[in-house]
């Protein structure tokens, strides 16, 4: 718990049920630490120019050849303007980290410090898929911020938003920690966003989310709620993660991701319960690449990938994020559950882009695990396809999609229907199925019992 929460929690437990405002104003006081951190953290505005909506399709050509438009044909664009906010990365060079849906298809930014002063700022670069942006002004005596690290958060400490909401100017938020790791809120897997409560809103993107001790935990970006207003659902980008970018924008003006060649689900109960090992955090290898860092680290399909580079695995996307935020030739530790025991693996990242794999009668399924599924041999190789699956028949449960191909079969190769139909022939509780879904190998745990 965080000191305040401490202080006003000890306070209740003395039987002090009445606070005098005092009181309460000296246990939350957050005045000085804002005083050193305020100066760091900036207002953006941005003007530009983008397309109508209704008239985007006629920037591509051959939309306008298809409806018989001349090919001078232009869509209607329109000017627009824009706030939000940012925060001092680094004094001496002038450099301020926002987000990158504050900047986009900007033609002039301007930043205004919190004493008055403006300048006119140049892009260095941006990353869409963290919302991450760097840009430049003029290092005037500016005021750089202090940055931490968010894994060091606990549900439920105290936090303070800083930024420019509607425009309006410098304001200070406070609210707690409401979650942490926040996948699927809009950027492609990379962000492992922190939740919180602490009021934001329109302009608020870009600023500083910072702990009691003044220390910035994150770069505030995404909200939910109704007509674009704050309902006390608010996301950050993680320090670590803004560091990791901001630093490669710096250097190269755009971010280069890396890979080690595999593809990985998140780790259920029943795939767990297939495998025998523990649920707890961590990412199940579907697939390595043939010659890949992994494949030459020795990472196998069935793996599951507990920590990579020290930090925590909860699901598949964080192994996306981490992997994909670690230098270019590093040779970071992946920590691995294989059956019974743990080991260690050191592929090396790389830049290569992962090459896609080719991606993949009919019978029906009258028992077993793949009850009341349709099934046929697959047109495109080995294997046995899913034709259809009945709406809650085991298969369907389990998580099967038409156009799926069987591969194998509790770890048994599976060449066409005939051969899925042999094994299927033995008593089954529960069953570890192998499937091939748009290019990609993955597993898939049915159990009986379930129906």
């Amino acid at each position: 718990m965080s000191r305040s929460l401490l202080a006003l929690a000890a306070l209740f437990i003395a039987g002090e049920s009445l606070l005098s405002a005092p009181a309460v104003a000296d246990s939350l006081s957050l005045a000085p630490m804002l005083q050193r951190v305020v100066p760091s953290v900036v207002s953006i505005s941005v003007q530009g120019r983008e397309l109508d909506d209704a008239d985007a399709t006629l920037a591509d050509p051959f939309y306008r050849k298809f409806f018989g438009l001349p090919d001078d044909a232009a869509p209607a664009e329109h000017s627009f303007q824009s706030a939000g906010s940012g925060v001092v990365i680094d004094e001496v060079h002038g450099y301020i980290v926002t987000n990158q849906h504050v900047i986009a298809s900007a033609s002039k930014i301007e930043v205004a410090l919190s004493d008055g002063r403006r300048f006119q700022a140049k892009l260095v670069g941006a990353d869409p898929e963290t919302d991450v942006a760097v840009v430049q002004i003029p290092p005037d005596h500016l005021v750089q911020a202090e940055f931490g690290s968010a894994s060091s958060l606990h549900v439920g400490d105290v936090v303070v938003a800083i930024g420019n909401p509607f425009g309006l100017g410098q304001t200070a938020t406070m609210g707690i920690v409401s979650a942490l790791g926040r996948r699927a809120v809009g950027s492609e897997g990379y962000e492992g966003f922190i939740q919180t409560d602490a009021s934001t809103n329109p302009g608020n993107s870009g600023g500083a989310l910072v702990s009691e001790d003044g220390v910035v935990v994150g770069i505030n970006s995404a909200i939910i709620g109704p007509a674009g207003g704050s309902i006390g659902i608010g996301f950050a980008v993680p320090a670590e993660t803004v560091g990791i970018v901001m630093r490669q924008l710096i250097l190269t003006g755009k971010l280069v991701r890396g890979e080690v060649g595999i593809l990985t689900q998140d780790l259920t109960p029943g795939l767990a319960k297939a495998f025998g090992i523990d649920v707890g955090a961590g990412a199940l290898v579907s697939e390595v690449l043939p010659g890949s860092p992994a494949a030459n680290a020795g990472i196998q399909p069935g793996d599951v990938i507990r920590m990579v580079d020290g930090r925590t695995v909860r699901g598949a996307s964080d192994v996306r994020r981490l992997v994909g935020s670690l230098p270019l030739q590093s040779k970071p530790s992946f920590q691995i559950d294989r059956a019974s025991r743990r080991i260690e693996a050191f592929p090396v990242v790389s830049d290569a882009p992962v090459a896609e794999p080719a991606a993949p009668r009919t019978i029906h399924i009258g028992r077993g695990p793949l009850a009341d599924a349709e099934m046929a041999n697959s047109p495109d190789g080995p294997g046995a396809r899913v034709v259809v699956v009945a709406e809650g028949s085991v298969a369907a449960q389990a998580g099967l999609q038409p156009d799926d191909v069987i591969v194998a079969l509790d770890q048994q190769p599976v060449t066409d229907v005939g051969q899925l139909l042999s094994i299927l022939v033995k008593e089954h509780a529960r069953a570890l199925i192998t499937v091939v879904r748009n290019g990609h190998r993955l597993f898939v745990a049915a159990d009986v019992l379930t129906q």
